[in-house]
């Protein structure tokens, strides 16, 4: 068996075809650090978002005991939506687990001013359901836009296209989050739910000037308690030693 321990993170992949842009949790430039991919066989796009996603349990946690077995001591996933398998996964894995991007949305909430509220931005609005939310602990009555008034990437993702347009996918970005803002405009801060979002993130900061977080602010902060960050034995002069 593969021995990935100097892997920590293990990332649980939809069964997929389209591009994945730097910055996309499925391509491996995205991170700084080792991660180790597990493609979980008949989980589509569509699948985990449109339609009912129950029979994919299973799938799910037989391939994060793959992972969990070959040494990583930590899993994600690469869609937002899968937040409704938090508890099942983390349970049965017995490693750390985080599902889902909208997991950050309680904690960024408390960093924001009293009047200010985080709104997140969806693949998909009308499937992101009151389920999804709680699973993650998102706090009641976050505001919700998704890319379905768009153009190109909702459909290029769920129909799970060979073909994704950087900058058509980015007008979808500025659609969603102009509407956010217009319908919201006491958004302090912005949530990515989709892992396919994170290539536009700083565009949007650029754009809006609000911060935006995402699968990868998680896994940033995931990665650092997983392996903290080494640093030098401070000499005895600096203990005051000498």
């Amino acid at each position: 068996m593969e021995d990935i321990s100097q892997t920590s993170i293990g990332i649980l992949m939809l069964e997929s075809q389209f591009p994945r842009f730097a910055g996309d949790i499925g391509n491996p430039d995205t991170w700084p650090f080792p991660v180790h991919y597990e493609v979980v066989e008949g989980a589509s796009p569509k699948l985990a978002v449109s339609q009912s996603p129950e029979q994919l349990l299973t799938p799910f946690i037989a391939a994060g005991q793959r992972l969990v077995a070959k040494g990583a001591c930590g899993i994600t996933t690469s869609c937002g939506f899968l937040s409704l398998f938090q508890t099942e996964l983390s349970n049965a894995l017995q490693v750390p687990v985080a599902t889902s991007a909208l997991m950050q949305a309680n904690f960024i909430q408390t960093f924001l001013p009293s009047q200010q509220t985080l709104g997140i931005i969806t693949i998909d609005s009308s499937s992101l359901t009151k389920h999804h939310l709680q699973a993650a602990n998102v706090p009641t009555g976050t505001p919700v836009v998704g890319t379905q008034n768009g153009h190109h990437f909702r459909d290029a993702i769920l129909n799970n296209t060979t073909q994704l347009n950087y900058d058509a996918a980015l007008q979808d970005m500025y659609i969603a989050a102009e509407e956010l803002l217009s319908t919201h405009p006491n958004t302090g801060a912005i949530l990515l739910e989709c892992t396919n979002m994170v290539p536009y993130a700083t565009a949007l900061k650029k754009r809006f000037e609000l911060p935006v977080y995402s699968i990868h602010t998680l896994i940033s902060w995931f990665q650092a308690g997983l392996q903290p960050p080494s640093f030098a034995r401070p000499s005895a002069k600096m203990m005051g030693l000498e």
